[in-house]
């Protein structure tokens, strides 16, 4: 007997006849003899929903609330999943985030889980009951409901694997498997049979939607097996493993966009020590993170331009706490920008290869694409390009790194 976590994403569950569908994917591990618990997302698009009854009341709204609509989702189908299995003979019970329960920090709206408590989970598995756990969700330190963030309900999978000791987690989406870029938008792309953690938690940072970057960052820290599959199809997905586990590493393994950025540009910053600290710690208290980052100093070296990047979701609340500030920051303008995109080439093999950014940057310019910030790590390079650019620039970076199917 093992005892094993499933997800079921929004497309997954995204009617009644698509719940009973993933419905007998559970049962196929109930008959087998293992101990299953489930992970739901919200159907598909009623998150969607939920966010843009927030947004009418504005761009400031309080996070707490937002946690409490955006969360309702979960509820519904982990009901739901649970009436699906015992349709089917499966004794089955339904757990919100206070019930297992699940703590996360303070942080409503991008919560970390900080401990699972899995005396009760551990006890409902061993009689043989199917636990539907609503995903996406925690409670916070004041006995609120908090939320993970978009796509959290794989970061909720992973940590209950983690804190069950599963054997693997099983995430299934719409897709078959990680593919070298978004198949909707390269038809050469091709499916990957084994990816790295390192590899993987780039590609969800930057901006692939198969998998939530804390998820991955997990995954990894846990040892948890993760495994990408479609609901729809019995293809062999894609197993999210150790780097030692790939026997050939390519260079580039994917390219990986990201059209959730926004651009900030502050003009004319005082060039002195601690302008920084006074710019980004006001951002971080609001829990608004910052990515990307440039700077120009002026050829007298009294100011400099600054250009940073947030999420869309955060320009309006970044922009309305560096202008309550900007008397004390003291720069000209500034100028938002939410007309952006990161495109991002990632491969643990680019640590032992050399011209890998040049390669990158001479294909963008070949297609009259210009760059207008540029970071990198070890196994990463990101750009930021207008956002009119996007496919042109997926495709020329596919091809020149020989990625496309043959």
């Amino acid at each position: 007997m093992a005892r094993i976590v499933q997800k079921f994403g929004g497309t997954s569950v995204g009617d009644i006849e698509r719940i009973r569908n993933a419905a007998l994917r559970v049962k196929r591990e109930v008959d087998a003899g293992n101990e299953v618990a489930v992970i739901v997302s919200a159907m598909a698009n009623v998150t969607n929903q939920l966010v843009e009854y927030v947004h009418e009341f504005g761009a400031l709204y309080d996070q707490k609330e937002y946690d409490a609509v955006v969360s309702s989702g979960e509820q519904v189908t982990s009901g739901l999943m649970a009436l699906a299995l015992q349709e089917l003979g499966i004794p089955a019970r339904s757990w919100l985030s206070w019930q297992i329960p699940i703590h996360t920090d303070d942080a409503h709206g991008k919560a970390r889980i900080e401990i699972i408590e899995t005396a009760e989970a551990k006890k409902s598995l061993a009689t043989g009951e199917v636990m539907v756990v609503a995903g996406f969700q925690g409670i916070g330190p004041d006995n609120r409901v908090t939320t993970l963030g978009r796509g959290g309900s794989d970061t909720s999978a992973v940590a209950l694997a983690a804190a069950l000791e599963a054997e693997r987690c099983d995430i299934f989406t719409d897709v078959d498997g990680v593919y070298t870029c978004d198949p909707r938008i390269i038809a050469k792309a091709r499916k990957l049979d084994k990816v790295t953690y390192e590899e993987m938690l780039e590609m969800a940072s930057l901006g692939s939607k198969v998998l939530q970057p804390r998820s991955v960052e997990m995954a990894m820290k846990y040892g948890v097996r993760v495994q990408v599959r479609s609901t729809f199809d019995e293809a062999n997905g894609t197993l999210i493993v150790d780097e030692d586990e790939v026997l050939e590493k390519e260079v580039i393994s994917g390219i990986a966009y990201s059209r959730d950025e926004a651009k900030i540009t502050l003009v004319r910053v005082a060039d002195k020590p601690g302008v920084a600290a006074d710019i980004f710690g006001p951002l971080s208290e609001a829990n608004i993170n910052v990515d990307m980052i440039v700077q120009n100093v002026s050829e007298d070296g009294a100011a400099t331009d600054l250009t940073f990047t947030v999420t869309k979701g955060d320009l309006a609340r970044a922009v309305a706490v560096l202008e309550e500030r900007r008397d004390d920051l003291g720069y000209a303008r500034l100028v938002p920008d939410p007309d952006v995109v990161k495109i991002s080439i990632i491969g643990v093999g680019m640590r032992s290869h050399a011209g890998v950014a040049q390669q990158m940057f001479s294909a963008l310019a070949k297609e009259g694409i210009n760059i207008q910030v540029i970071s990198t790590s070890e196994i990463k390079v990101s750009v930021l390009v207008a956002e009119k650019h996007t496919e042109k620039a997926l495709s020329a970076l596919h091809t020149a790194y020989g990625l496309d199917v043959s």
